[in-house]
């Protein structure tokens, strides 16, 4: 693949539906600070392009687990990656995806939230199964084009919305901004809550009180980012599509430049979609939002669908849903290739070596169908994590699963003493604190409007993305200390490293 699709494909597949939804869904709640996990994509991208992906290439691998096992020897660890790999792939990527994608058109058209679902994995399964990995990726470079002119056409539709009252500069949004204040909170004056955030248009926040602290910002997201975008198989696989190292590097630069649009093209509109539709984005009592949203925590994931909704026109509202679907089927497209090709190389080759290719095919179909079946079972669990917040439950399960992936990751380009004693044991203590974690934050509910946190301090009080970073650290350590008073590895699984 030349450099363009490849690098249209990791922003199309990077940007889908849940963060049309997640993205204008926080900076309606909680202000632009979310863009931090966007404009972060600016620096882990050619990180991918210039570090990781030369490895990657000289091991001569089609999997991230696949490079495990011949990084370290031995299969356990590349076994453990895989099985990981595939449930983070069905916690935050095709649950979310179906459910970001199916509210969008239940809003939308009225539809029935599985109807939707149903229909949308049909029309993705069509292209996905008969075009392989080129079809997707040449649609999803199509679907760039769609999704970033839909998306120019709103913003600028939001502006003028906002002109209808006045000549709107920066410094008059901050205002309006601050004055969206739900009636149903207005009825209440013992509530707090429902009031927009003093710090709304901070970036860097403060870092022990507020929603997304600085040091998290720097940080923590960085351990998040690295991970999805230099080791995760979703995004890796589009940069080995890549002709030359040359068109990797330079799909990697224009993904990372296209990473600063969502600041504008999706937080921002999430913003104005609170100072227009004030009642239903930002309500806090559940009576209310039950009938705005049919959720009783909170309506802030209908940000932009309510913008499509109400102040586009007919054809460009179409337009929009095209955008969104665009977005959607994309996600799913490139998850369900890449989870198909862990699972038949990585994990059924090992119990049917001498499986052929067509087994290897149905197999694989089989599969992602089972995967679908119970990502949608799990939506249910979706809509109530994290207070409703759709992007703060993809981001903890992240900060919870993801980081000792990325430390052994780091530690196995950067520092060829790591061996697999050290990797495989790293990977294990991180998987005993991070599921720990997970466990407990859903097994207490966060508090609602009015209602006083009764929370662990682990929980109410540690950030995820803070834990996140701690736990980074911990298996860094660990793998250090255990690579150290184990044997070193054969010269053979080292010698290509630094190539």
């Amino acid at each position: 693949m030349n450099w363009w699709p490849v690098g249209a494909s990791l922003f199309a597949s990077n940007i889908g539906s849940e963060h049309f939804i997640g993205l204008s869904g926080y900076g309606a709640a909680n202000g632009l600070a979310v863009a931090a996990y966007e404009l972060n994509g600016m620096f882990t991208f050619p990180l991918l392009g210039w570090y990781f992906l030369p490895v990657y290439l000289s091991a001569k691998v089609f999997t991230m687990p696949e490079y495990l096992r011949k990084r370290f020897g031995g299969q356990r660890i590349r076994i453990y990656l895989a099985v990981l790999s595939l449930i983070l792939s069905l916690l935050t990527k095709i649950s979310v995806a179906l459910f970001t994608g199916a509210l969008f058109v239940q809003q939308a058209l009225g539809w029935n939230l599985y109807l939707s679902v149903t229909i949308l994995l049909f029309i993705t399964a069509i292209y996905t199964v008969m075009g392989g990995l080129s079809a997707v990726m040449y649609t999803d470079a199509a679907q760039t084009v769609i999704m970033l002119g839909g998306a120019v056409v709103l913003m600028i539709l939001c502006k003028h919305s906002l002109n209808s009252f006045q000549r709107v500069s920066w410094g008059d949004l901050q205002w309006m901004y601050s004055e969206a204040i739900p009636s149903d909170t207005l009825m209440y004056s013992n509530l707090s809550c429902g009031y927009p955030r003093e710090d709304a248009f901070h970036l860097f926040r403060h870092p022990v009180t507020s929603d997304l602290p600085w040091p998290c910002v720097i940080f923590g997201i960085t351990v998040s980012a690295v991970w999805y975008v230099c080791t995760d198989q979703v995004m890796v696989q589009r940069a080995l599509a890549s002709k030359t190292v040359a068109h990797a590097k330079g799909g990697c630069i224009l993904a990372g430049f296209l990473k600063a649009l969502p600041l504008f093209l999706i937080v921002i509109p999430g913003m104005i979609s609170r100072v227009l539709f004030t009642d239903a984005v930002a309500c806090v009592i559940p009576e209310e939002c039950m009938k705005y949203c049919e959720s009783e925590i909170g309506c802030s994931n209908i940000a932009y669908p309510q913008l499509v909704v109400n102040i586009m026109p007919k054809g460009l509202k179409g337009l929009m849903l095209a955008v969104v679907m665009s977005g959607l089927m994309s996600s799913l497209t490139s998850i369900f290739n890449s989870s198909s090709t862990i699972f038949t190389i990585d994990i059924w080759t090992r119990l049917r070596p001498k499986a052929k290719e067509t087994e290897l095919m149905v197999v694989g179909r089989v599969f992602v169908v089972l995967m679908v079946v119970i990502g949608i079972l799990w939506i249910g669990i979706i809509q109530s994590a994290q207070g409703g917040r759709l992007f703060d439950y993809i981001q903890s399960i992240t900060s919870y699963l993801a980081p000792p992936i990325c430390a052994v990751f780091v530690l196995a380009v950067s520092w060829g003493r790591t061996n697999e004693k050290g990797a495989f044991w790293g990977l294990m203590l991180g998987l005993v604190i991070g599921m720990t974690r997970m466990v407990l934050d859903f097994s207490f509910v966060p508090p609602g409007c009015g209602e006083v946190d009764t929370r662990p301090s682990i929980i109410a009080k540690w950030h995820y993305l803070y834990f996140g970073l701690f736990l980074f650290g911990v298996v860094c350590v660990f793998t250090v200390i255990v690579s150290l008073i184990t044997q070193p590895l054969s010269e053979k699984y080292v010698s290509w490293l630094f190539q």
